[in-house]
């Protein structure tokens, strides 16, 4: 019996692609596993209204973590009119599949690494060495939302002060979005922050919010996180508000080192750290819990680019790094990530958006072959 039991789902439009791409380094590092291949994105939703289907939830559940490629989503609008005639006007309503996986399986952690590889065209700066840890499963995303509120909710929020200008709007002009934290998640975050600087030598952790204006939810989350910079007394404590932040990251970016925040937030200053330095073709991620975990890269599903093995695969190749740490793999992850900081440097195989005309798994079979080099 294999090791490991890892679930691949390539989701849509080029998630196929870059799982191709992804089974070549897998193959060339030979780990003890078993792929199981599932069922997940937009086709699933069009014809079974669920893009996330019941017996891939059940195999994700058989595994030991997740290897995921991209996924379309669509608001429900849109999404009502893909679905086939026999599924239309029967009250289903769409839902993200990779949001509803990260709350089933309670992944509340979300890591992405944004480290410039010398060679690369496209950075910033060469010394750029971010890495975002972004709450996953609270906030906007929660999927707290109504719209037309009904007038039982209205009366209550009608109490506060602040929703007096609202008493004459009609329900059915208003949408209402909930941003809900709880203390336990500010904890964990935070601290997954602070203990991930500790194992890596890292030098700062700055807490990415807008307390100042969102009282509440950011002061909670300002709150918890003071109190447990004090137990880490080696490792320099940070805050700024997000928009600073989006700015200073743009100037100074070398000036930073583990960055913090909620969903949303986490959400995008993660894409603008990611163009630092290269895109999103570069930028990986890991979604890990207790007890499991999911990798992906942080792009779209690019359906005007699928099937045509175009698109730069090393954010997934450097996802499969993070799920060989979180495997305990620590050995062929830096080796993989120092063949992929090779192929970078050489840049003799390169996709489109840094310039080459090579393909996918062109780019996979090269990092492929300097692992086996190393």
């Amino acid at each position: 019996m294999a090791k490991y039991h890892i679930a691949m789902l390539p989701g849509d439009g080029v998630g196929k692609d870059v799982m191709d791409a992804a089974k070549i380094v897998l193959n060339t590092i030979n780990l003890d596993a078993e792929y199981i291949y599932g069922d997940v994105g937009w086709e699933f939703w069009k014809t079974e209204g669920n893009p996330l289907p019941d017996r891939t939830v059940q195999l994700l559940r058989e595994t030991d973590c997740c290897l995921f490629g991209a996924i379309t989503s669509k608001p429900n609008e849109d999404a009502q009119k893909e679905l086939i005639p026999s599924l239309r006007n029967k009250g289903i309503v769409y839902s993200s599949a990779i949001v509803r996986i990260r709350q089933e399986f309670n992944l509340h952690t979300n890591m992405r690494p944004c480290k410039a590889y010398p060679g690369n065209p496209l950075n910033y700066r060469d010394d750029i060495d971010i890495v975002v840890f972004r709450e996953n499963t609270e906030g906007l995303y929660t999927g707290v939302e109504f719209r037309p509120p009904s007038r039982e909710i209205l009366n209550a929020l009608m109490t506060h002060k602040k929703m007096k200008k609202f008493k004459d709007v009609p329900p059915e002009e208003i949408a209402i979005s909930c941003r809900i934290f709880t203390k336990k998640a500010c904890q964990n975050i935070v601290r997954q922050a602070f203990e991930y600087a500790k194992k890596h030598n890292r030098k700062s952790v700055t807490i990415v919010e807008k307390p100042n204006v969102i009282r509440e939810t950011s002061g909670m989350m300002i709150q918890e996180a003071r109190k447990i910079a004090e137990e880490y007394p080696d490792i320099e404590y940070k805050e700024t508000n997000v928009d600073a932040m989006c700015m200073w990251l743009v100037k100074n970016p070398q000036d930073y080192d583990i960055l913090v925040s909620s969903n949303m937030f986490g959400d995008i200053i993660s894409d603008l750290a990611a163009q630092l330095v290269g895109g999103l073709g570069f930028a990986a991620s890991g979604n890990m819990g207790d007890n499991y975990a999911l990798f992906e890269p942080t792009h779209g599903s690019a359906p005007k680019y699928a099937g045509q093995y175009k698109v730069n695969p090393t954010a997934m190749i450097l996802s499969v790094k993070l799920m060989l740490e979180w495997l305990g793999e620590k050995k062929n992850a830096e080796k993989l990530d120092k063949a992929v900081a090779t192929v970078i440097r050489e840049g003799k195989i390169k996709t489109y958006d840094v310039g080459g005309n090579n393909t996918s798994l062109e780019v996979a079979e090269e990092i492929a072959k300097k692992f086996e080099e190393i």
